[in-house]
């Protein structure tokens, strides 16, 4: 059975491991703000709704406004999943053709702990995938805070990057939803078993970490090898490279690109010096990959390192508030983790 592996530090060989510390101890110590990079039309068949949630996963909200708005889950539409335990706010759709929303949906959303911050028509259905960051406001506490080097953590996040770990909350209560993507591929993927496509997605994520953690034993998570795919910062871009001079290196030390990991599936392997990783990924998880590539889901790249985007850091009395925006797919997690130690993260 498959145990999630320990979280691998980028800070460790420079300032040894960060002193116990707390997050999330209530949903308004992690605020999580989606960022679109434009806006509804104000006409068209679809109502997007942003909202703000406590305490709810997205998919909860997704099922109350359904309920609410008379429509199936399939006519509410949303671009990335929230935490639970968090304050979020986030664009919803409605496929509402031809009539309006009830006139007391503010009101009925309220009453479950949902609010409505804005309203507008758009022609057509919020997609996945389709939001350009999120913003965190995250506050920390506790006796990490009070160690000299907690500063110079932060600082080298901020220069170097962060790597790009799938979080915890991605393989569900103590790695349950990871144990079930391993029955699940061990006996062969079908659609009608995973409709969304999660334990595809959770069992990738867990293949994508355990890369990632090896390249951060060997220092190379932020440099370019020969046969890596870079991915251009801010972009999903990407090129190959079959050998590494002084101009890649420079572009990755000024986290202009950035070196990926395989998100497994049909497709052809690395070549070159990341051709090792891969071998030996294969070696250590072949059902895992091989029930991936049956199951047709196509190969595709994942940055090994996240940029913080308008990094600032408030020093309160007894905590610390961190503000950054990430690209989306990247967690905030994997920032904690390296400036406090957390059960979350052992």
């Amino acid at each position: 059975m498959l145990n999630l592996p320990a979280w691998q530090r980028c800070l460790d060989a420079e300032f040894g491991a960060p002193s116990p510390g707390g997050y999330r101890v209530q949903p308004e110590d992690f605020v999580v703000d989606e960022q679109l990079d434009f806006t509804p039309e104000n006409h068209g068949e679809h109502l997007w709704l942003r909202l703000e949630k406590r305490h709810q996963t997205t998919l909860d909200v997704v099922k109350s406004v359904s309920r609410l708005c008379g429509v199936t889950l399939r006519d509410v539409g949303y671009s990335g999943m929230k935490d639970r335990v968090a304050v979020t706010r986030q664009w919803l759709s409605v496929h509402l053709p031809g009539r309006e929303a009830p006139s007391d949906l503010s009101e009925s959303l309220a009453a479950v702990g949902i609010t409505v911050l804005a309203q507008a028509r758009h022609p057509r259905k919020l997609k996945r995938g389709v939001h350009r960051t999120n913003h965190f406001t995250l506050r920390l506490s506790g006796e990490a805070l009070q160690h000299p080097n907690f500063f110079d953590r932060w600082e080298a996040l901020c220069r170097h990057g962060v790597p790009n770990y799938f979080g915890p909350q991605r393989f569900g209560p103590e790695g349950r939803n990871l144990q079930r993507a391993e029955a699940l591929l061990a006996k062969g993927w079908r659609k009608r078993d995973d409709r969304q496509g999660m334990m595809l997605s959770t069992a990738r994520s867990f293949l994508f970490n355990e890369l990632l953690s090896e390249r951060l034993t060997d220092g190379t998570w932020c440099q370019p090898l020969a046969g890596d795919m870079l991915m251009l910062d801010g972009t999903h871009s990407v090129f190959t490279v079959d050998a590494v001079d002084d101009d890649l290196i420079g572009r990755a030390a000024a986290l202009d690109i950035h070196p990926t990991g395989a998100l497994w599936g049909v497709g052809e392997l690395a070549e070159y010096q990341v051709a090792d990783y891969e071998k030996r990924l294969l070696a250590c998880h072949p059902m895992l990959c091989e029930g991936l590539v049956k199951s047709g889901v196509k190969r595709s790249h994942r940055a090994l390192r996240a940029r913080l985007i308008s990094p600032s850091i408030e020093i309160l009395p007894n905590a610390v508030v961190l503000s950054f925006a990430l690209p989306r797919g990247s967690f905030a997690t994997a920032v904690v983790s390296e400036l406090i130690a957390h059960p979350d993260f052992a």
